[in-house]
């Protein structure tokens, strides 16, 4: 479905992205973890073209996305939800997740992706007048989701979903995007969250200063010695 090869990008005169080959496969649900600086978000800017495209090639469902802008990328069904939610606060919950439908396609089918969401998430149902800004961090993200799950996408790109978050939150987070896999939405996501990540995953990259040092299924990654040493502190 997506696959990402030679990526190599620089902000200015810094490199953060080193050779980074990545797939996707539909139906999957594939994790970047790392630390905080490694590079993780900067992967999905470049699929999204939210930044001016490095060197390497990027191609979804057969298209090169290179030459896209970034609207052209949501077009073939790539939306992302962007670390930090970045809601609008001054809007409702409504209008928030109205705001998810601007494609002709998604604003036909405006109606029955709201009540999937709402489906998804009761809580946006219960709040839906209410201003996006004045929820909590969990149920901000929930309406960042709900309002990236509006567009329709064909992949879905999560980006440090549990940042910030409870961890009863955290794992609500997490058992939300296992459910929004099984009803049909491929997603690549990318985390800090290293073990709960994995636990959902079926294949991870792990990125260490820009560079994919280990990648594998989940499970396997979660039993590999430098990931629990690295990143589990065991």
């Amino acid at each position: 479905m997506l696959k990402v090869e030679k990526l190599n990008f620089s902000y200015d005169d810094l490199k953060v992205l080193w050779d980074i080959d990545l797939e996707v496969h539909q139906g999957e649900i594939v994790t970047v973890v790392g630390a905080n600086g490694a590079g993780k978000s900067t992967i999905l800017k470049n699929i999204s073209r939210l930044v001016k495209p490095g060197a390497g090639t990027l191609h979804f469902n057969g298209v090169e996305l290179s030459g896209l802008k970034s609207h052209e990328v949501v077009g073939h069904g790539i939306v992302q939800v962007p670390e930090g939610r970045k809601i609008f606060p001054e809007m409702t919950v409504l209008e928030n997740l109205r705001m998810g439908s601007f494609l002709p396609a998604a604003r036909a089918e405006r109606e029955a992706n709201m009540e999937w969401v709402f489906t998804l998430f009761p809580r946006l149902r219960e709040r839906a007048k209410q201003l996006g800004g004045t929820m909590s961090g969990g149920e901000q993200q929930m309406l960042a989701i709900g309002r990236g799950l509006m567009a329709m996408p064909k992949l879905l790109l999560l980006d440090e979903p549990s940042l910030g978050l409870s961890p009863l939150f955290v794992k609500n987070i997490f058992d939300i995007i296992t459910e929004i896999n099984r009803q049909g939405v491929t997603i690549l996501l990318v985390e800090q969250n290293v073990y709960q990540s994995l636990r959902i995953s079926n294949r991870a990259y792990v990125l260490e200063t820009g560079r994919v040092v280990l990648s594998g299924s989940g499970q396997e990654l979660l039993h590999d010695e430098h990931v629990k040493k690295a990143f589990l502190g065991i």
